[in-house]
């Protein structure tokens, strides 16, 4: 049995063939609009009109003499100290019925300037030129007395302020505003590298100060704290115990008592003068990130990857509060004495103050795009701020009120730190430090980690950052296994080393 040859086509002939048969089917409708339907379109129309015109389409349009006529009454009376006065001018006005508004009479009609002062005149006064003259009047009689008594009378605070009040509104109308210009920063000596500090052998994580300014501790990822000497930078201790990264470190103020945190989720209390392990503290369900110790009361926070910071009893290991709100990983805890006492910031780009006394968050800052690692308070100031992959900002206790952004430092911000000189710190992952004056966000050096040898490039990260109870050393912890500290230039002066500031119009504050 023979077989029928199939022909094979080509995929463009195929498609062509389909495209004609879709041509022919709907070639009929194409370019063809639908019959006006002259009801809809009447209704349509009426709604037009409606809409746009409904409160002038029923006017009916005056006559020029009636034109004429209602502009001179409504000119002819006024009120002046209550009384009505009638207006005259100087040429009168067609107003008789059935007089056509001619050229020439427009021309007889028009008022001459005798005329329009006395319509100005008549008219009572405004608001403004009332309170305006009260206000001198006010002043005069201020002046008259202390004349009459021959200065022997003092001017009353409430008067010296209306007067004040008066003669800066009269400047203000006298002379142009100019644009607000950002204030002089104040000069701060150049920082620089004073003493590298080896030992850990693992990424620097978190440092924690002696309230004494003796000594320091680090925690590593080789799992150890090691307590320095902050004078000389001698090792003088290193501390065993917990089973991975260590990520949060802090001193208390009227205890020997070390705490740590770590990605282990345990929380350990070291009593320093038996160098062990006295209390557990158990709760989180997974790493550690921060630790901060509240400065009047003795408890802990402590916050991690669970999304949670929970404030802990010192003494009996009890979980008072457990700080639920945020959605992600919380990556740093401050306290403070008064209210707002805890903050924290988190990987959900949120900030939120608490409320201690009620376990509650009170605000939620969310001006921030991206993750929030890392916290800082004034400590002279009633304000903070928070370092986020995007920008810094300054913020306003106790409602957390923006202050201004200081932008520049494009990296992921880690760590920030602020003494009382108004100098802050920022460190980022790529190594790179920036200094800012706190009160103008001037960013007034940038320093560049160098690691050490035997390290990558790639391994010059700032991963924790805290001045000295001093502020004058600045102690920062690494990822190429070091511990860095800076001091400020002794030599430097303001003539040495001038700032690179130029005034600047101030423009919108970014969220």
């Amino acid at each position: 049995m023979a077989t029928e040859g199939v022909n094979k086509h080509s995929v463009h002939t195929l498609v062509f063939r389909s495209l004609k048969r879709t041509h022919e089917m709907f070639l009929a409708d194409q370019g063809v609009l639908p019959a006006e339907d002259p009801t809809s379109a009447r209704i349509k129309m009426a709604c037009k009109v409606r809409d746009e015109y409904s409160l002038v389409k029923d006017m009916q349009s005056a006559t020029p003499s009636e034109q004429i006529s209602s502009t001179a009454v409504a000119g002819s009376s006024s009120r002046q100290d209550g009384r009505g006065v009638e207006i005259r001018g100087t040429h009168a006005y067609p107003s008789m019925p059935g007089v056509s508004l001619s050229a020439d009479n427009a021309r007889r009609a028009s008022p001459s300037v005798a005329g329009m002062q006395q319509v100005m005149e008549a008219l009572p006064p405004s608001r403004r030129e009332i309170e305006a003259e009260k206000m001198s009047h006010g002043i005069r009689d201020i002046h008259r007395k202390a004349a009459a008594s021959g200065g022997r009378e003092r001017i009353a605070p409430q008067s010296k302020a209306l007067i004040q009040v008066e003669g800066t509104r009269h400047a203000g109308a006298l002379m142009p505003r100019q644009a607000p210009s950002m204030p002089k920063p104040q000069w701060h000596p150049p920082w620089k590298l004073m003493r590298v500090l080896s030992g850990h052998v693992g990424w620097v994580r978190s440092i924690a100060l002696d309230p004494t300014n003796e000594w320091f501790a680090t925690g590593s990822a080789d799992r150890t704290i090691k307590i320095w000497d902050l004078a000389s930078g001698t090792l003088k201790l290193s501390l065993t115990g917990h089973i991975s990264t260590v990520r949060g470190l802090a001193v208390s103020e009227r205890q020997p008592y070390l705490f740590s945190g770590g990605e282990d989720k345990q929380v350990k209390c070291w009593d320093l003068e038996q160098n062990k392990v006295v209390r557990h503290y158990h709760g989180h369900l997974s790493a550690v990130h921060a630790l901060c110790l509240h400065p009047t009361i003795d408890i802990l926070i402590s916050c991690g990857r669970d999304s949670t910071a929970r404030v802990w009893d010192i003494r009996t290991k009890a979980c008072i509060h457990t700080l639920v709100g945020h959605t992600n990983t919380v990556a740093s805890v401050k306290s403070q004495g008064v209210d707002p006492q805890v903050v924290t910031g988190s990987h959900d780009s949120t900030i939120r103050l608490w409320d201690l006394a009620a376990g509650k968050s009170r605000c939620t800052l969310t001006n921030h795009k991206k993750s929030v690692r890392s916290l800082a308070i004034h400590p002279t100031q009633f304000s903070f701020a928070s370092g986020s992959a995007d920008n810094i900002k300054q913020w306003k206790f106790p409602d957390g009120n923006f202050i201004q952004n200081l932008s520049g430092h494009n990296a992921i911000i880690n760590c920030l730190g602020l003494n009382s000189d108004n100098v802050l710190v920022s460190g980022a992952d790529n190594g790179t430090i920036h200094l800012w004056d706190w009160k103008t966000g001037y960013n007034f050096q940038r320093i560049q980690s160098q690691v050490q040898p035997g390290s990558l490039d790639s391994e010059a990260g700032i991963f924790a950052c805290e001045f000295d109870m001093s502020g004058s050393r600045l102690i920062t912890a690494e990822s190429d296994k070091t511990v860095k500290i800076y001091k400020e230039d002794e030599l430097a002066t303001e003539e040495s080393h001038p700032i690179n500031w130029k005034p600047d119009i101030l423009k919108r504050k970014k969220y």
